[in-house]
């Protein structure tokens, strides 16, 4: 892999979140008042859409050095360098707790399969579900956490914040302090999505939906308008 120091941050939670979340959001539209409809649309209700998200692969060692896999959602850089996420009880928290240490890659078109049973089934319940899907790690040089070898990019990080919460989950801000990545993903020495091809959830469809082609240059396509 090519080494590409510290790099952008991300926000999440799992699948079983969002579908509690989802269900939270229904039970609360019986209870609320009656909303006006807005002209020339179709109303679907207070529900919150920020959509796509990011498919984040969030792995770990536990107290006896097995590795650990789980998706997470949600995602959102907080700073520079930094990541940010909020889980509930998961095998996850309980060993960032203990090695204040984890990396981050994404999921992919080449691995939808296996970064989705990641997500759905708990490392408590299998411990070497890594193994099971067919994926192999190795330790990281830089934080006590697994690289994946399987995912083609990954973000090292070490643990700077960790806020307990009362469902035994935690808010976590994670610094990175390395990335790297496999070769056959970059395009003179850049990240390049139409090479990685990475899926996102698409939340409104409970769906993963892949990320790739460009449309517009960034700071850049907006320019025609500006006298």
């Amino acid at each position: 892999m090519v080494l590409l120091g510290g790099v952008m941050g991300l926000i999440g939670c799992n699948h079983e979140q969002t579908n509690a979340a989802t269900e939270n959001i229904n039970q609360k539209d019986t209870t609320m008042e009656v909303i006006n409809n807005v002209e020339s649309r179709t109303n679907i209700g207070a529900k919150l859409f920020v959509t796509p998200q990011p498919a984040l692969m969030i792995a770990t060692y536990d107290a006896e050095g097995n590795p650990d896999v789980m998706m997470a959602a949600w995602g959102g850089q907080c700073d520079v360098n930094q990541v940010c996420f909020k889980l509930s009880h998961h095998k996850t928290t309980d060993n960032l707790r203990l090695n204040k240490a984890f990396t981050l890659s994404y999921a992919t078109v080449n691995d939808v399969v296996q970064s989705d049973y990641f997500g759905i089934v708990s490392g408590n319940d299998v411990k070497d579900k890594v193994a099971v899907a067919g994926f192999t790690c190795t330790k990281s040089p830089n934080v006590n956490a697994p690289i994946i070898k399987e995912y083609a990019l990954t973000m090292e990080c070490r643990v700077v914040r960790m806020d307990e919460l009362d469902n035994g989950g935690a808010f976590v801000v994670g610094e990175v302090v390395n990335a790297s990545a496999d070769e056959s993903i970059l395009t003179e020495g850049k990240i390049d999505l139409s090479k990685l091809k990475p899926i996102v959830f698409d939340a409104a469809n409970m769906s993963y939906r892949t990320v790739g082609e460009e449309v517009g240059k960034a700071w850049g396509s907006g320019k025609e308008l500006i006298k």
